[in-house]
């Protein structure tokens, strides 16, 4: 097997999430008591207790996300085959990078939780909001996007996730009027999502400021192996480009469908979903077509994998 390994970003958070991996493998309860110790918080019972709010909150989803996925990496590491490439949507490419030894944990889990930080903040400073849009090409979305830009609104492509399934990014009046225009140009769905800002928009810039002087004075080095980025949607491996695109990525769109495209160029022949949830598993029913994909975050997932590396 040439394993490829992606990791979710925010939304598939759930209560519960990491805990029967953590009561059953100790790399795993481990991961979760350090993560403790660097945060100085209980991350652990916020994420196996909630309450789901809390969890639910950018600067508390993003590292429990990133812990979690290390977690059942830390766990799986032994039982596959050298890693064949890895990419993770939004703030899962900051877990991929974990993974590959990019960064130290703690420096890695410093970061994400001051971006789940400057996100929450940059949210709350310029409201803003998110949708999903079924049914049409990319292309059509990003003419509706400069449209509505040219009436003065802030919308934009976000999340580019599969063949006719965009999310759209931008102020609350530009991502009304997008489902609007978009349901009239044929969509089949336009759905406003739970989130609490416009992420990868433009109204992101002042939480993306920060985050650069961040990753300045945080030590990178070369991934142990290749990490596709969520901005080019190609391997990574220069420590100053790794930490330009990490910050970059705060305003531009996931291009998810090429990050797939691309980790499988490097050999892949079965991809695993490390951390909580199977939303990256279905998008590769679209995305991966006849490569398997496994979602691995819970101790029954782990039991499936014998006899894989």
């Amino acid at each position: 097997m040439r394993p490829g390994l992606l990791f979710p970003g925010q939304g598939s958070q759930h209560v519960g999430m990491g805990r029967s991996l953590a009561r059953r493998f100790p790399e795993a309860r481990e991961t979760f008591e350090e993560a403790d110790d660097i945060l100085r918080f209980g991350l652990a019972r916020l994420a196996w207790e909630g309450p789901l709010e809390r969890l639910t909150a950018t600067e508390n989803a993003q590292p429990a996300l990133y812990v979690h996925g290390l977690a059942a990496y830390r766990v799986i590491r032994g039982r596959i085959g050298p890693v064949a490439a890895a990419a993770g949507h939004s703030l899962g490419e900051l877990t991929a990078h974990g993974a590959a030894g990019t960064c130290t944990f703690a420096d890695g889990l410093r970061v994400v939780r001051l971006r789940g930080e400057l996100m929450a903040r940059a949210g709350e400073e310029a409201p803003g909001t998110m949708a999903a849009v079924i049914g049409l090409s990319a292309d059509s979305v990003a003419a509706l996007c400069r449209e509505g830009a040219d009436t003065g609104m802030t919308v934009v492509p976000a999340n580019l996730n599969a063949k006719s399934q965009i999310v759209v990014s931008g102020d609350l009046a530009g991502v009304e009027w997008l489902c609007s225009a978009a349901k009239a140009s044929g969509a089949k769905r336009a759905i406003p999502l739970a989130v609490s800002a416009a992420f990868h928009s433009p109204l992101m810039q002042p939480a993306a400021e920060e985050f650069r002087q961040q990753l300045e004075d945080t030590p990178v080095r070369s991934p142990d192996f290749p990490v596709v980025s969520n901005v080019t949607a190609e391997v990574e491996s220069d420590p100053d480009r790794i930490r330009g695109l990490l910050v970059r990525q705060l305003t531009s769109p996931v291009r998810w469908i090429e990050c797939v495209a691309r980790a499988r160029e490097e050999g892949v022949t079965r991809f695993l979903e490390l951390g909580p949830g199977k939303v990256l598993t279905g998008l590769n029913k679209r995305n991966a077509r006849g490569v398997p994909t496994s979602a691995i975050g819970e101790s029954a997932c782990i039991d499936s994998m014998e006899g894989w590396k």
